[in-house]
């Protein structure tokens, strides 16, 4: 290619102007707003689906924790106090009143012919049928069977109870304004050793009288002759007396024995419509969400209760490991040297101390002087900042040789500007993230410590999760809604917090920044 000669082809200067002249060429003033350290790890937090899910999920069962107990019913306790709690126990979760067969407070049970006309007997007394459903009928070794959808909840049947003149006119006056019917009548002329049992009916004709075995009305009050025990062979149910019905007296109305006391304040004894009696003691019908346990809490409450308390405790445990471990750690990591080499010889002791070891001694020594929860307190503080103070060590001798901080000692910054103002800044991604993974770790630690018995956090009016697993594992096979729901909610804050804590480890990473894009 020749070369352009100007001369031969001058170029019009008409085609080219100056450009600023007359005026100063300065920087330009950024018209974008800064990001800071924190607002750039969230911004790449939030790019982390995962981690957005989880925190969300998380933030929803810290809600639950704090909300739910406030928002349960006040008049249903969740203490101790409250002895009629028991009388409730093991109902299975509802969610409304259908009868889907499914979260409706039953489920599929087999029984005998004698059983099933018991439940029959029941729904005619008291007009509660535990039989939602009968699914199928079929024979074994002779004997007839049912396959029935088992109402826990319509199926509470009666309790012998005693009452006072005025709690009896109270629950009397109560029945008469709501129009139901909580208290039924004693049988008179039954020994002790009948009466005991709420639960056990009397065989009657079409008419309404009472027969015997021999299909002979039975007169005069002669209770004691029509007693049936629940273990009659179901041919007595198959001669057209289907049912085994309580009554008063000869007459149909109903009676109740006084047991004692005076004319003026004589007691009552009464069976008692456990279904009904829960209205007139807490104002609604019996209905738990996640059912009951075998103390008869409300299971939805008590979870609430319990991870509110396992979430203090760690994220108390948390915050304290974090300030010791910051602290041990970075003075460790600076001056590095003897005061290195003593301080850790200091924590290899103390890390290698089982942690089970130490909160077993302090359960066994401790626990009798200031309580179960301080003394657990104690045993996760004793060893459980190491893990912190190692991280912060790690990063401080990472950045304590960096160029910055060799120009700010130039400058005469003090070991403790530098070591606070400079270097910790720098490593607080890194040590956010460890902190908030000890979070789920302490929670782990106290249900697997509480299911295995060495410690034991319930008492009148506070629980744990992990006491909740404990409570429930003996009726995994028969009622496996007590352990399910804390085993769920410890499974899933696991997982949650892993997935969040990923997000912040990526996010506080400085050598990902851009990696997103």
């Amino acid at each position: 290619m020749e070369n352009f000669d100007v001369e031969k082809n001058p170029i019009d200067s008409s085609l080219f102007e100056f450009v600023q002249i007359d005026s100063k060429i300065t920087d330009t003033k950024l018209t974008t707003k800064r990001i800071g350290y924190f607002k750039d790890a969230f911004l790449r937090f939030c790019k982390n689906k995962a981690s957005i899910v989880a925190a969300s999920i998380i933030i929803i069962m810290l809600l639950f924790a704090l909300i739910v107990p406030l928002a349960a019913s006040t008049k249903y306790t969740q203490s101790r106090n409250d002895t009629n709690l028991v009388l409730y126990s093991k109902l299975l979760p509802k969610v409304g009143s259908s009868k889907s067969g499914f979260w409706d407070g039953t489920k599929k049970i087999d029984v005998n012919a004698g059983k099933y006309s018991y439940y029959i007997a029941m729904n005619q007394e008291t007009k509660f049928s535990p039989i939602a459903s009968t699914k199928n009928q079929y024979k074994f070794n002779g004997l007839n069977y049912y396959t029935i959808q088992y109402d826990t909840y319509e199926g509470l049947g009666m309790q012998n109870m005693t009452f006072i003149q005025s709690d009896y006119d109270a629950i009397q006056k109560f029945q008469d304004e709501h129009n139901i019917q909580i208290l039924f009548p004693v049988v008179s002329g039954l020994k002790q050793t009948v009466t005991s049992d709420a639960n056990i009916w009397f065989l009657h004709n079409e008419k309404g009288q009472p027969v015997n075995a021999q299909n002979q009305v039975v007169t005069n009050g002669e209770y004691t002759d029509i007693y049936i025990k629940q273990t009659a062979t179901s041919n007595t149910y198959d001669d057209g007396y289907t049912s085994r019905m309580r009554i008063a007296s000869d007459d149909g109305s109903y009676k109740y024995s006084i047991l004692g006391g005076t004319s003026v304040a004589p007691s009552y004894a009464c069976r008692v419509s456990l279904y009904n009696y829960f209205f007139y003691l807490y104002g609604y019908q019996p209905s738990f969400v996640f059912g009951t346990d075998a103390s008869g809490f409300d299971i939805l409450t008590r979870l609430a209760n319990g991870a509110r308390l396992s979430f203090m405790l760690a994220i108390f445990v948390a915050t304290i490991n974090l300030i010791i471990g910051a602290i041990w750690g970075s003075i460790a990591g600076y001056f590095g040297g003897k005061t290195d080499l003593i301080m850790e010889r200091i924590t290899d002791v103390l890390g290698n101390v089982p942690f089970m070891v130490v909160t077993t001694l302090f359960q066994l020594h401790l626990a009798s002087k200031v309580g179960a929860l301080p003394s657990l307190l104690f045993a996760f503080i004793t060893t459980g900042w190491i893990g912190t103070a190692a991280t912060v060590r790690m990063q401080f001798y990472r950045y304590k040789n960096q160029e910055y901080i060799l120009a700010a000692r130039t400058l005469g910054a003090k070991n403790k500007r530098l070591m606070f103002k400079h270097i910790f800044p720098n490593a607080l991604g890194t040590i956010i993230t460890s902190s908030v993974l000890v979070i789920p770790s302490v929670i782990f630690s106290e249900s697997s410590l509480t299911y295995l018995g060495i410690i034991n956090l319930e008492s009148d009016s506070i629980t744990s999760v992990g006491t909740m697993l404990a409570n429930g594992r003996n009726f995994l096979q028969d009622y496996p809604h007590i352990i399910l729901f804390p085993a769920l909610f410890i499974s899933l804050l696991m997982i949650t917090f892993n997935l969040f804590g990923n997000g912040l480890r990526d996010a506080f990473n400085p050598s990902l920044r851009g990696t997103e894009d």
